[in-house]
């Protein structure tokens, strides 16, 4: 081996400083780090235990009312259609032309006032024809008779045949026939040169013509429309359940002299929502069930002395249909609708809240009866029902009556 290589090769002792240097550093830097990570588990820690340390929350307030309970009135409703009580289709009964228009259109009118007047000159001249036909049948009548009165006592005397007595007689009859005969064109003449003026039939509301002046009418020509509408009647459908309820009430008597005394009376709610001040009452039911919607028609009616109802008119007859005894009642708000289910929050004495599945019944206004589910005077919760769960504390505060009727 050479010396040359062998001092090429570092004592140990000429890197130790190096070594030294390196390792110090390193460690330093750990420690640093542990340090630091102590010092954010620390204040971590700290935070955590500072937010335990706060208060406690609140529990929601809510707002809750009473279960109600007492007799109810079960109101019912249903689509109705007016009609006046006596409708007629103004037609004349002979053929001619329109020469006069004696009412206005859409104003009451009164029976037997004059409508329309159709061109009486052809009947007048039908008339004078009976009439002189008449006058040759009395004068035919006149003649045979005084043959009769001649040949009579001349046939007892047999001055003349018995036979031209007969014929005296037969002819007699004939005249007599005829001039009977006679009278009934005339009758018949002076009927339709009355005709000639249409009247209306009853009083009522008269519709819009259907004619002008100078049209020319037969006895298949609707000129206008009459409708007595003091009463007016409406029409509603009930179904085959409500009327098998209501069947003993608003079934007509055997002798229909008068309508059902005991049917509930009847409000109407106008299309606008508002209800007509007058009561109405039912008049009679129908004599079948419709097979297709499997409803029955009853037919009722309301006084209308200032004609303000009119035929065609829709509306809502509303009547009560029986008494709930004892229902128990809550605001409609306070029922929680969930995927067909019905719920309420009812709040113990404990101030606990309990959800419970109740049972519904009908609805009275802005109330809602329960069949099941709570009992008399527990406290349900009507505002502030997101804010809760099952099981959770809520301070309750009584729903004011301001609150109530919003």
């Amino acid at each position: 081996m050479s010396l040359e290589f062998a001092g090429s090769i570092s004592p140990p002792f000429h890197h130790g400083t190096q070594l030294f240097d390196f390792r110090s550093t390193h460690l330093t830097s750990v420690i640093a780090l542990r340090v630091a990570s102590a010092l954010s588990v620390v204040a971590l820690l700290a935070g955590c235990g500072g937010r335990a340390a706060g208060p406690p929350m609140a529990p929601p307030e809510v707002k809750v009312i009473a279960v109600a309970q007492r007799d109810v009135p079960i109101v019912s409703e249903w689509v109705a259609t007016l009609d006046g009580y006596v409708n007629a289709q103004m037609q004349p009964q002979v053929s001619g032309y329109i020469i006069k228009q004696t009412y206005k259109e859409g104003s009451p009118v009164r029976n037997g006032a004059v409508l329309f007047e159709i061109d009486p000159r052809p009947f007048q001249a039908l008339l004078d024809q009976a009439k002189a036909q008449l006058a040759q049948a009395q004068a035919q009548m006149g003649k045979t008779q005084l043959d009769v009165d001649r040949d009579t006592p001349l046939a007892k005397e047999r001055a003349i045949a018995q036979s031209q007595l007969d014929n005296d007689i037969q002819a007699n009859l004939a005249a007599k026939a005829a001039v009977q005969s006679s009278e009934a064109q005339v009758e018949q003449a002076q009927l339709n040169l009355g005709f000639t003026h249409v009247t209306s039939l009853f009083d009522g509301i008269a519709g819009i013509a259907q004619v002008q002046l100078g049209n020319l009418v037969n006895p298949s020509t609707v000129l206008t429309s009459v409708s007595q509408v003091n009463p007016i009647k409406a029409y509603f459908p009930i179904s085959e359940q409500e009327y098998l309820g209501l069947a003993d009430r608003i079934n007509a008597p055997q002798d229909h002299v008068e309508a059902p005394k005991d049917a509930p009376p009847l409000e109407l709610i106008l299309a606008d929502g508002t209800v007509y001040p007058s009561k109405g009452r039912v008049l009679y039911t129908d004599r079948q069930v419709d097979i297709t919607t499997g409803t029955i028609r009853v037919v009722s009616a309301f006084p209308n002395p200032k004609n303000f109802l009119r035929p065609g008119q829709f509306g809502r007859v509303r009547a009560s249909t029986y008494t709930r005894t004892g229902a128990l009642l809550v605001p409609q708000r306070a029922v929680i609708e969930l995927q067909g289910s019905f719920q309420l929050a009812v709040v113990g004495n404990d101030n606990k809240v309990s959800v419970r599945i109740v049972k519904v019944g009908e609805r009275v206004g802005r109330e809602w009866i329960i069949d099941s589910g709570v009992k008399p005077g527990e406290m349900v919760i009507v505002e502030g029902v997101q804010k809760v769960r099952d099981g959770s504390s809520v301070n309750p505060k009584p729903l004011t009556a301001a609150a109530g009727a919003d």
